[in-house]
């Protein structure tokens, strides 16, 4: 009998050339040589990407939201902080002006040009800082603060050099 069908599938082997099976015959073959595969929502790429793009933009908005938003018991803080601050370092200027005064006048151009614009400086970050209270604005004026009182300081000095090269030792 095999002998029978080789030999029917030989003489008609044209015939059969030209035909396709049915695309379902063909599914069934599949699955029943590969398996079943299972058609998941979690298996799908499209889903993965999708929760990425998602995942993204709720960690961009909670990381911009968190940025620019200050508690107001902090903002207070920041204020009363920077208040004290201030008031330290205003006295410490002030003191070193009447100092400086005292002994001489501002005779130097680029140390009198480098206080306005400090001072100006100064007086363009406070209102930054009565706009929207930040740890940057606070440091940033502290720094102003920082380098005006240098600023007297080595002037000071200069004054406090200028007068002993005036007076200096006796000379034997």
């Amino acid at each position: 009998m095999k002998d029978q069908f080789e030999e029917f599938v030989v003489n008609h082997r044209d015939e059969f050339d030209g035909k396709m099976p049915a695309e379902k015959n063909w599914k069934r073959i599949s699955e029943s040589i590969f398996g079943r595969e299972a058609a998941s929502l979690w298996n799908s790429v499209s889903m993965w990407r999708a929760a990425a793009i998602v995942l993204m933009g709720i960690s961009v908005y909670l990381f911009i939201g968190k940025q620019n938003a200050i508690p107001a018991p902090r903002q207070e803080a920041i204020q009363q902080d920077f208040s004290d601050v201030e008031s330290f370092y205003e006295d410490q200027i002030s003191q070193k002006v009447a100092l400086i005064s005292q002994e001489g006048s501002f005779s130097d151009d680029s140390f009198t040009q480098d206080i306005q614009k400090l001072e100006a400086m100064y007086t363009m970050l406070r209102e930054e800082m009565r706009k929207g209270r930040s740890e940057k604005v606070k440091d940033a004026l502290v720094l102003n603060l920082l380098v005006r009182l240098d600023l007297l300081n080595q002037q000071i000095q200069k004054l406090e050099e200028s007068k002993k090269g005036k007076v200096g030792p006796a000379t034997i």
